[in-house]
């Protein structure tokens, strides 16, 4: 429980600060394009890191095994929005190809909290 509770809360303080670095920080550095990538991955991450939360808290309510689902979305924030962040400030394109992975890995965890709920 405190683990997930733990990245989840430091995933969302990021958001916050990498949300704010690129609205005020990259603005007029960037193109609108790579601005709205960046603004994706400042989106995913608060979105996963608030699911991060809710699994720990869950943990801890329930008799739940969420572990794979919080390493999952914990592995998808690193792909999935680490990739894109790294994109819109390096502009390569390549990097695009990881993005999906940490898509994957975010569908992946949701499916597992599914699951873990349905065996209640």
């Amino acid at each position: 429980m405190k683990t997930f509770l733990i990245i989840g809360a430091i995933n969302a303080l990021l958001a916050v600060a990498l949300g704010a670095f690129g609205a005020h920080g990259l603005e007029g550095k960037l193109t609108p394009k790579y601005l709205g990538i960046w603004e994706k991955a400042v989106q995913y991450q608060m979105y996963h890191a608030l699911g991060l939360l809710v699994l720990g808290v869950l943990s801890g309510t329930t008799s739940l095994n969420l572990n794979v689902a919080g390493w999952l979305m914990t592995l998808g924030i690193i792909f999935f929005s680490g990739s894109l962040y790294i994109l819109a400030v390096t502009q390569i394109k390549m990097l695009g190809a990881i993005t999906p992975l940490g898509g994957v890995m975010f569908i992946a965890a949701w499916v597992m909290l599914v699951i873990a709920a349905w065996k209640l």
